[in-house]
């Protein structure tokens, strides 16, 4: 069985205790007593997302174990705090540099985005805890292992977040299709959170109108997108360009 999975009330009440790293947690539908009241408070206090699932997907996951109607999946490294991330970088004297994912789900893109993250010296990673690629193995893989050394934040409320971070002297870059900048025209050297959108559809709607700028990439070929994780490392490495100059 993979590592990721842990399967049993008391083993998921030791590692939502210990602070171990959690992606979901799976209840089974209908259960109650017990100490699965106490499980699901443990996981909504630790920000872990509860998802309400059939006793038989339970039961196909447990490979035979007797899950007592919940099962945690573990992430493969563990979640830094925003606070914690910010303190780094505070430390270090260097200027903030986040990158955002606004609900993309692709594992391949994600993978690849924290890959080109680490490259580009990004300080940290903000994925909200709803309909986000979970963290897992896969993700791993793909990063090359660039996800032990990029701190991972799980995020709440996406538009809370970003108006949070602005009192904080953040501004806010959307990558989008319909951006009214190019991104070689916008001043990416102050303290930058970037945002990349899901597939497919790009940007939420409140999460664009909240963002101070959005930039797009000229295209001037047949295709009139790129996928997630070109277009990111595109504009990353314009972050990089531009601090580069700015400091000389």
């Amino acid at each position: 069985m993979s590592d990721e999975i842990i399967v049993g009330r008391n083993s998921v009440t030791e590692a939502l205790r210990s602070g171990r790293s959690i992606n979901k947690l799976l209840v089974q539908d209908g259960i109650k007593g017990g100490s699965i009241g106490e499980i699901i408070n443990l996981a909504k206090e630790k920000r872990v997302l509860v998802e309400f699932v059939k006793a038989e997907k339970l039961d196909q996951m447990s490979q035979g174990i007797r899950h007592q109607g919940v099962i945690a999946l573990g992430a493969p490294v563990r979640f830094y705090e925003l606070d914690e991330v910010l303190e780094a970088v505070n430390s270090k004297g260097e200027v903030p540099f986040l990158l955002l994912f606004d609900e993309l789900q692709d594992p391949q893109n994600v993978g690849a985005l924290i890959r080109t993250a680490d490259a580009a010296g990004v300080h940290g990673i903000l994925m909200p805890q709803r309909r986000s690629c979970p963290l897992n193995a896969v993700v791993a893989k793909i990063s090359a292992g660039a996800v032990e050394y990029v701190p991972v934040v799980k995020i709440g409320n996406i538009t809370q977040t970003i108006n949070d971070l602005k009192a904080k002297g953040f501004w806010i870059i959307g990558a989008d299709m319909e951006g009214t900048v190019n991104y070689f025209d916008a001043n990416l050297t102050g303290p930058i959170v970037l945002v990349i959108g899901a597939e497919g559809k790009g940007l939420g709607r409140l999460v664009a109108e909240n963002c101070d700028s959005l930039v797009k990439i000229p295209m001037s070929g047949g295709i009139s997108s790129l996928n997630a994780s070109a277009a990111g490392a595109i504009l990353l490495y314009e972050v990089v360009r531009q601090r580069k100059i700015n400091t000389k």
